[in-house]
């Protein structure tokens, strides 16, 4: 298995990189490629050289995996962080590792830094974003307010009967 470290790049499978950018990847597991030897900066600079874009523009996912090697541990954590990057980034940093070691398992908590590498200057834009529609503000309460809040001195009232009760409850019992 492949070791996992800080500041390593995977790609999702089959990402279109430019030309002339020969790339050497490792299978890890669901449609991600560990890529050998190279870094965020180190292949954004190579990327952005033949004119491509490699931009980061969300923010990490942070999830924890436990095993019985603090590989397993770490590998668990990052199947579970790529599992909640958006089809729309082809690539992601493995941007912080933490271990926790126990006496049975290891604990890893792993955030991973999404990335997108394209050709055009354009972010996409996802089909599944609608525009939420901006309310109106209410300037007086609606006509159920009343329903909502039956006592008009708020909650202090019922907390204070409910203490009195409590108190004389806890008096008849002595």
């Amino acid at each position: 298995m492949h070791t996992i470290a800080q500041s390593q790049i995977l790609l999702r499978t089959r990402t279109a990189m430019p030309d002339g950018l020969k790339v050497a990847t490792e299978e890890f597991r669901e449609g991600w490629d560990f890529v050998r030897s190279a870094n965020a900066l180190r292949m954004g600079k190579q990327i952005m050289a033949r004119g491509w874009n490699f931009v980061s523009v969300a923010d990490g996912s942070l999830r924890s995996g436990v095993g019985d090697t603090s590989q397993e541990a770490i590998g668990s954590a990052l199947k579970l962080a790529l599992r909640h990057i958006s089809v729309h980034f082809n690539a992601v940093e493995v941007e912080h590792i933490e271990l926790t070691q126990y006496p049975w398992f290891f604990l890893a908590r792993v955030r991973v830094l999404p990335y997108l590498i394209q050709q055009g200057a354009a972010l996409p834009v996802a089909e599944e974003v609608e525009a939420i529609p901006a309310l109106r503000r209410q300037r007086r309460p609606s006509i159920d307010a009343g329903l909502l809040y039956p006592h008009p001195g708020g909650a202090m009232p019922q907390l204070k009967q409910l203490l009195i009760s409590s108190r004389t409850a806890q008096d008849g019992a002595l």
